[in-house]
C-alpha cells in the first residue's frame, strides 16, 4: 500500500523547506557582505595613497623654505641677515682700521638686499665722519712706506678707488723719500753691494718687486756690469 502526500503534509513539507533555504542562504549572505567590506578596505589605501602624495607635494616647498632657512639663505638665495645691522658691520670695520668707500662696500654688499642699501649706509658714515676715503689713502701710505715703493703704493691706492688727484700728491710725497726709505729696506736684507753680476741681478729684482723706481735702484746698487 503506498503513501499519497496530503494536502495538509505537503505544506509541511515546503515550510520545512524554506527553513533549511534560510538557514543555508543566511551565512552566504554574511561571507558576500563581509568580502565586500575587505574589498572596500583594499581598495581604500590606493585612494588614500594618491592623497598622501598630493599633501606631501604641498608640504615639500615648506620644507624647502625651512632647510634654506637653517642654511642661512633666503628664498632668492642671498644669505639671511642676522645678527648686526648693516651700519653696526661697517662701524665694526671702520673701528679696527680705516677702509676706502668702494672696500667697504664690497664687504658690506654680502649682507645687503641691494646695493642702494649700502649706498645710504656709507653716505651716512661719511656724512658723520666714520668714513673717509681721503684718511684711508693716508693710513695706507703710512702702513706701507717703510717697506715699499711708490709704484706700489700708488697701485694699491687706485686698487681702492682713491682719487686720481689724491693719489698724485701722496706719489710725489712718496717719491721724495723714495731713496732714503729704499736704502733702508735694502739694508735690512742685504750685507753688501753686490759683487758680481749674479748677485746684482737679485738684489735689484728684489728692490724692484718691493716696488721702488729703477733710478733710486741704480744709486743704491751702482751701475751694473752691464751697463
Amino acid at each position: 500500500m503506498s503513501w499519497k502526500p496530503t494536502p495538509a503534509s505537503a505544506d509541511r513539507l515546503r515550510a520545512k523547506l524554506d527553513d533549511e533555504f534560510e538557514t543555508v542562504a543566511k551565512p552566504l549572505g554574511l561571507r558576500r557582505t563581509s568580502d565586500a567590506r575587505r574589498e572596500q578596505e583594499t581598495a581604500a589605501p590606493a585612494a588614500d595613497t594618491g592623497e598622501w602624495q598630493r599633501s606631501s607635494e604641498q608640504r615639500a616647498p615648506a620644507r624647502g623654505r625651512r632647510a634654506a632657512s637653517q642654511a642661512g639663505q633666503s628664498d632668492n638665495g642671498k644669505p639671511e641677515r642676522k645678527g648686526p645691522s648693516l651700519k653696526m658691520r661697517a662701524v665694526g670695520y671702520l673701528s679696527r682700521r680705516e677702509h676706502a668707500r668702494e672696500e667697504l662696500a664690497r664687504k658690506l654688499s654680502a649682507y645687503a638686499e641691494d646695493a642702494a642699501e649700502v649706498e645710504a649706509v656709507l653716505d651716512a658714515l661719511e656724512k658723520e665722519g666714520w668714513l673717509s676715503t681721503e684718511r684711508f689713502a693716508q693710513s695706507l701710505v703710512h702702513r706701507r712706506a717703510s717697506r715699499q715703493g711708490a709704484a706700489r703704493i700708488v697701485q694699491e691706492l687706485r686698487q681702492h678707488g682713491v682719487d686720481d688727484n689724491q693719489v698724485a700728491e701722496l706719489r710725489d710725497k712718496l717719491r721724495a723719500t723714495e731713496y732714503d726709505r729704499a736704502l733702508e729696506v735694502w739694508k735690512k736684507r742685504f750685507d753688501a753691494k753686490p759683487a758680481d753680476r749674479a748677485a746684482y741681478a737679485k738684489q735689484a729684482r728684489f728692490l724692484a718687486s718691493r716696488g721702488f723706481a729703477h733710478d733710486v735702484i741704480r744709486k743704491i746698487l751702482g751701475d751694473s756690469d752691464e751697463d
